[in-house]
């Protein structure tokens, strides 16, 4: 379970030759990040109850299954490339191996879109975090938004690298509309929240 390493731990599997895990688990990674940062400058912003008990309860549930999705993407990488490793010497071993490995890049779509719209909920918590949290944490609700926003594009790139090898045209219609609806907020949230920095640090 790469979420019981230590950070010294993990930083070493990732930089190994190993491609799992990669982005899409870092991309998880960066969301839990993101929603602990909102979590401390709530928890500095006492005088903003009960909306500090709002944010608390929504970052501790964003956090638990962002944490489980670090793990998560790796095993969906896995079972792509278990299904590409299944045997082709017969038509019926080809056919059979064909279907594995798009059902299994379906899911490998599925989870960082899911992923992303996870991040995109933390980040609507890092513009609260901005324009209501406590002032001396400013610069936390900033980064907090950062690493949302890497969330939400890491998590964006891994759809379109398993799209791009989808045969099936209504899942990746469907896939990317939500993708370009999950950008499109993403991109306005993050104006937002710079003009509330901007002003606030000037």
């Amino acid at each position: 379970m790469l979420m019981e390493m230590t950070v010294r731990d993990f930083l070493q599997e990732l930089a190994s030759d190993s491609p799992a895990p990669g982005g899409g688990s870092v991309s998880a990674l960066a969301g839990a990040l993101s929603a602990a940062l909102v979590s401390m400058v709530a928890q500095l912003t006492p005088d903003q109850q009960p909306a500090q008990k709002d944010i608390l309860g929504k970052t501790a549930d964003l956090m638990a299954v962002l944490e489980r999705d670090v793990d998560a993407d790796t095993e969906a990488f896995n079972k792509v490339m278990d299904a590409y490793r299944l045997p082709k010497q017969s038509a019926a071993e080809k056919e059979k191996r064909s279907q594995a490995i798009q059902q299994a890049l379906q899911g490998a779509a599925l989870h960082p879109l899911k992923v992303a719209r996870e991040c995109l909920d933390v980040l609507r918590l890092c513009s609260w975090a901005a324009a209501e949290g406590n002032p001396n944490a400013l610069s936390d609700a900033g980064v907090s938004a950062l690493l949302a926003q890497s969330g939400i594009r890491g998590a964006l790139y891994n759809v379109e690298i398993n799209l791009s090898s989808i045969k099936d045209q209504q899942f990746k219609e469907s896939l990317t509309g939500e993708k370009e609806e999950i950008l499109k907020e993403a991109v306005q949230l993050q104006q937002e929240i710079d003009n509330i920095l901007n002003n606030k640090l000037a």
